[in-house]
């Protein structure tokens, strides 16, 4: 029986993007493995290791990590390995350098690299030099974001080098499904009024995803009726809710941390915003885009690649708070804009549904 193993630092990586290719290995007679620093269970997993992956390159966990990973796959003699995430792709192709001369296929996702253009220095000191020396012992590096492809096919050394559209978004869970009633019901629980426009934001709230950036624009826009909801779990140890306080803006920024119901959190909004200083190819984008809600986003890698400025979207300069507001008013405003720019960006949702993607990257697993 052939052996393919999936490794990403945290069980929630797997759960979210990669079910359908477990699935899809397990359906093909392969014997699937699973490595994570997590103790979730995984579907269509036969056999679920745990290695002690930290997100921080500078952890001691991440020796034994590479150890017990190494281990694990010379034990195993996977026919072919996929690796997510920036520590977990590290030490796996660290530990499948032998395995990979023995005949191990090594397949690597590169979710947005930490090197950008305008990525901070330090970024390009750390982290290009590794990704260059572990490219020569990737035998396909696969890109979400057209800038990072670009970059790769040039300076990078993998064996082959490919594009594809993301990690694919379920075209049925992301739909609007709710009657007037329940979204009236939703908007009360929250203490949203029924005429309120609400802008919302699905990320962790962290320094990159920027949300302070979204709080002076509600500093800016001094209007009542105008909430956002920021959704996702936090950090950055309160340091928004903190700003929050202090600029009296807590009766119309809502901090709602982890939730599972998003999509209809995104059905009750009126628009999507981002304040992101970089992306890979933001699902919570897509999924937006799904919803025909339309969505105002900071000019960064991987949300140009969704956003085409004023036609399925608006684009905003990093940190250019007037001109984000700017564009809040010209969607309340310009009803006809919107809506030719919301029926845009649904049509370029084809390539980014799961279905598309999967076969995409069901060519890719073919190829040897």
């Amino acid at each position: 029986m052939k052996k393919v193993l999936f490794t990403a630092t945290v069980d929630s990586h797997i759960l979210n993007f990669h079910i359908p290719y477990l699935e899809y290995f397990k359906d093909n007679g392969y014997e699937v493995h699973v490595a994570t620093n997590g103790d979730d269970e995984i579907p269509f997993c036969d056999k679920k290791h745990k290695v002690s992956f930290e997100r921080s390159p500078f952890k001691k966990n991440n020796i034994n990590a590479y150890r017990k990973l190494k281990a694990i796959i010379e034990a195993e003699k996977f026919d072919l390995i996929h690796t997510h995430t920036p520590m977990g792709s590290v030490l796996t192709r660290l530990a499948a350098v032998n395995s990979r001369k023995s005949g191990t296929r090594v397949v690597y996702t590169a979710h947005g690299f930490h090197f950008y253009k305008g990525a901070p220095k330090k970024n390009w000191l750390i982290y290009y030099p590794v990704e260059k020396i572990l490219s020569r012992v990737t035998d396909d590096l696969i890109t979400i974001n057209k800038e990072d492809y670009d970059f790769a096919s040039r300076k990078l050394k993998a064996k082959n080098t490919y594009f594809i559209n993301g990690v694919g978004v379920n075209r049925d869970r992301f739909k609007r499904s709710m009657s007037d009633t329940e979204k009236l019901r939703l908007r009360k629980e929250l203490g949203i009024d029924e005429n309120d426009i609400v802008l919302i934001y699905v990320a962790e709230i962290s320094k990159r995803k920027n949300q302070e950036m979204l709080i002076k624009v509600m500093e800016e826009l001094h209007d009542e009726n105008i909430k956002l909801l920021l959704v996702g779990s936090d950090s950055l140890n309160g340091k928004i809710n903190k700003l929050v306080s202090e600029k009296k803006l807590g009766d119309r920024v809502h901090l709602l941390g982890f939730r599972k119901d998003i999509p209809n959190l995104i059905e009750i909004s009126d628009i999507y915003v981002s304040a992101s200083n970089q992306e890979g190819l933001p699902v919570n984008i897509m999924e937006a885009m799904n919803m025909e809600i339309p969505v105002i986003a900071t000019d960064c890698r991987g949300n140009r690649d969704l956003i085409l400025d004023r036609e399925s979207g608006f684009l905003v300069p990093l940190n250019d708070v007037d001109n984000f507001v700017d564009k809040i008013k010209t969607v309340l405003r310009e009803k006809s804009l919107v809506d030719k720019m919301v029926e845009k960006s649904k049509d370029r949702m084809e390539k980014y549904y799961l279905d598309s993607v999967k076969k995409e990257m069901i060519n890719i697993y073919e190829k040897n």
